[in-house]
């Protein structure tokens, strides 16, 4: 279990260690072909501020070199906003008084419709963590309605067991993405007060469940404005080579949420530029050439339209937070606001204008 290594670090020693880093560190994690975890650190930290540039041009080179030109697109789908857990980052608290929302099998149709039509065949299906309205059997039967209109489905839901995870790959499910939100386990406390979601242990446990369930992709992350970015981000590589030693039949993604505004808003404790942003994306792409990179609308159209040059892999666009976003139900709550509002089409043309091709589809179950 990664938890076993987890507990052999220090928070505040891995920070002093990244810090500590110096311009020879960098130089020579720069020059190297295969990279570890030390030469990460030294990637993402403060010293390697006047390497961007260099690192931006090796990040490029590596994701055509296995990408090519190509951007895969995918949208999210809210199903629900109801959950019991307290986070003080997000809309759909337990705390905030607000009118709760789970979609029907025909309101979820009326969405994938919506969807379908602008192209999508990647899909990400999203809930709270509301275990008796949102639970396996439900997430289970939105599966089940969804899978004959896409290729590629995906879910962001609370975490489950093995044998649920299991079921739900047998149904048609593709990827899950489960974010730790913070490595640091005292300040996790503070942001996950109530809930099943405050178990730290048990969602650091997750991808191990998912990769002894043999699932296609993790998706990994963290939330940027918690904590130290720099160290939240060591700790996601670190899980991540880890699940890539141990589950290594199982595809990665890396996604990048920094804190937006929500109902109930919470200030980040720590800023992270987009310069620090850009940083880390390339620390990562050098770390590993495979690594899908995703990029949400959460992110703003100058810094998408200049990302998708320097690592990333994967675009959200035309993204609603809220269930039923879509068409049913355009007035309910988001979970949070995004910040790169085009359409669809609008983002498709951005990319064949960099000379990048749109990809829909890159995966059948046969």
């Amino acid at each position: 279990m990664f938890k076993a290594i987890f507990d052999t670090y220090n928070w505040d020693s891995t920070l002093k260690s990244i810090f500590d880093k110096t311009e020879s560190d960098v130089r020579q994690a720069i020059e190297k072909e295969n990279r570890d975890l030390e030469d990460f650190k030294a990637l993402i930290s403060p010293a390697a501020k006047p390497f961007l540039e260099q690192m931006a041009q090796i990040s490029q080179q590596l994701t055509k070199k296995r990408f090519g030109n190509t951007i895969q697109m995918y949208a999210p789908m809210y199903l629900s906003n109801e959950c019991q857990n307290i986070c003080t980052y997000c809309g759909f608290s337990l705390t905030n008084k607000i009118p709760r929302r789970t979609l029907t099998d025909a309101e979820i149709i009326k969405e994938v419709e919506f969807l379908k039509k602008k192209g999508y065949d990647h899909i990400l299906l999203v809930t709270g963590e509301a275990n008796k309205t949102v639970g396996v059997d439900y997430i289970k039967n939105a599966i089940k309605v969804v899978k004959p209109y896409f290729s590629n489905i995906s879910i962001e839901v609370q975490p489950l067991e093995q044998d649920e995870y299991e079921s739900l790959i047998a149904e048609g499910l593709y990827a899950v993405l489960v974010y730790q939100e913070t490595y640091h386990r005292e300040e996790y406390k503070k942001h996950h007060p109530k809930g099943k979601k405050s178990n730290f242990d048990y969602r650091l446990d997750t991808p191990d469940r998912l990769g002894r369930a043999e699932v296609h992709k993790i998706g990994l992350g963290a939330l940027f404005g918690l904590e130290d970015w720099r160290a939240d981000s060591f700790f996601t590589a670190l899980h991540l080579k880890y699940l890539q030693k141990n589950y290594w039949k199982t595809k990665y993604s890396i996604s990048f949420p920094r804190l937006r505004p929500h109902t109930g808003g919470l200030e980040p404790k720590v800023e992270m530029t987009d310069a620090d942003l850009v940083q880390l994306i390339c620390a990562y792409r050098m770390l590993d050439e495979d690594l899908e990179l995703s990029i949400s609308t959460r992110e703003s159209e100058v810094f998408r339209n200049n990302i998708v040059k320097f690592g990333a892999t994967t675009l959200s666009a035309e993204s609603k937070t809220n269930p039923g976003g879509y068409v049913v139900e355009r007035q309910s709550l988001e979970q949070f606001e995004i910040s790169d509002e085009r359409t669809t089409e609008e983002i498709a043309t951005m990319l064949k204008e960099q000379n990048l091709e749109v990809v829909w589809k890159d995966w059948q179950n046969w």
